[in-house]
């Protein structure tokens, strides 16, 4: 949707010049000796925004200017092979801002993530995260690789316009957001019969996004990614078969094994697509924000299911920190941490910044925001965080691998079976 955008850009605008203009006091304490930090960050909203992040960061250095604090913004395309390529030399910054499947399931998995234990445990901030929250920060080792700042949950957008005109907008339910599997179907044939070629695309060139796709196979029938207890993944299931042998035949939908989420976003806010599966409040905001090209009514919605109720995938996002064995640093580091998740207003900065939702239930930022709110009926439908099962980077390159053999033609069954084996592979499989 375009309603509610300005007034949430214009209070992001009002607390980021706000804080720039306060003169914070500063303790009058011996000169300490300065310390100088790395923080690489994922583009989390506008936390891929040099500008925002120098508005958090002269904050910090009104209070502490004893620590200096370089960044390096990533790319979801480059980052993980940046990190990775640092990881093996032995340069890794020392803050990381990102979620648990990174910080948890794959780094913390290797041994080269500090413990934040500390931080939980200390009085404040963390007594009020969800439980949901705080599972997906702690590692099976017993050890929190993370603390978390904000989370969301991925939905899937639709061009409102377009359906309109194809008298699409009779198979969903405009008001909860909801519909069935058959809905979508009818939906996806009335707007291919009304002469749009490509309604939807499975994109498979690459994990950017995945969670999109994730989300549409396993909710269409109620499908399983992994056992309750996240040990293992349990995709080759007959709902995922049947959801995607529905996907593949379905007319108005195709594979696009050239592409990741971030192309089919482009595409569906050109307008060359009906409805985008790669979807959030922060892509909205960051992609529809001042967009002259932008010409039709987006509707955020859930993605459809069968059983009545959508399960959507959770976004958490915060920061972790690299042991790069130095004391000092790691101290100037959760510092950092501190400062940004236990002070209410910074904390309140830091999450609209971010464009997601607070992990503490004290913390109401958006009551008087319509464009947050209206993503905020979509945390109900959060799932289960399944993102930090064992082998899970393993997993994503085999996902997008299995949805390209199906384009290919092989026998879905089949495909997740293999799917099903390498991702449970633990001969090789980074641990």
């Amino acid at each position: 949707m375009k309603k509610g955008m300005a007034a949430f850009l214009a209070g992001l605008a009002l607390m980021l010049t706000a804080c720039g203009s306060e003169e914070a006091a500063v303790d009058e304490t011996v000169e300490k000796e300065e310390t100088d930090i790395s923080l690489w960050t994922y583009p989390v909203g506008n936390w891929g925004n040099p500008s925002t992040v120098a508005e958090l960061l002269a904050d910090f250095n009104r209070k502490y200017p004893d620590i200096r604090v370089a960044v390096k913004y990533l790319s979801y395309e480059e980052g993980d092979a940046e990190v990775n390529a640092a990881i093996e030399s032995g340069t890794t910054p020392d803050l990381v801002f990102e979620g648990p499947e990174r910080l948890v399931a794959d780094w913390g998995s290797r041994g080269v993530m500090a413990d934040l234990t500390d931080l939980w445990e200390t009085e404040g901030s963390a007594d009020d995260i969800y439980d949901n929250v705080r599972a997906a920060c702690r590692h099976g080792d017993g050890a929190y690789y993370e603390f978390p700042l904000c989370m969301t949950t991925h939905c899937m957008a639709i061009n409102y316009d377009m359906f309109e005109a194809a008298d699409a907008l009779q198979y969903l339910d405009e008001e909860n957001r909801t519909w069935t599997a058959g809905g979508f179907a009818q939906a996806v044939q009335a707007l291919a019969a009304h002469g749009q070629k490509e309604v939807g695309v499975v994109y498979c060139g690459g994990q950017g996004g995945d969670q999109g796709t994730r989300a549409l196979i396993t909710n269409l029938y109620g499908g399983s990614f992994t056992d309750p207890g996240h040990t293992k993944y349990t995709v080759n299931n007959p709902e995922n078969v049947k959801a995607l042998e529905m996907l593949r035949d379905l007319d108005g939908i195709s594979f696009a094994p050239d592409s990741v989420g971030s192309d089919e976003i482009q595409r569906f806010i050109d307008g060359e697509l009906a409805m985008a599966f790669c979807w959030n409040a922060s892509i909205e905001l960051t992609q529809t924000l001042n967009n002259p090209n932008l010409n039709f009514e987006i509707m955020p919605m859930t993605f459809p299911t069968d059983s009545g109720e959508p399960r959507l995938q959770g976004g958490i996002w915060g920061f972790g920190v690299f042991d790069n064995r130095d004391e000092t640093r790691l101290e100037a580091a959760k510092t950092f941490i501190r400062f940004i998740t236990e002070d209410e207003t910074e904390y309140s900065k830091a999450v609209i910044a971010a464009a997601q939702f607070p992990v503490r239930k004290d913390v109401d930022i958006y009551a008087n925001d319509a464009f947050m709110n209206e993503y905020g009926m979509f945390m109900p439908y959060m799932g289960d965080y399944y993102q930090v099962t064992t082998n899970w980077a393993n997993a994503r390159t085999a996902w997008w691998n299995m949805l390209q053999s199906v384009d290919g033609g092989e026998d879905v069954e089949t495909a997740l079976a293999e799917f099903d084996a390498e991702a449970n592979r633990t001969d090789g499989a980074k641990e």
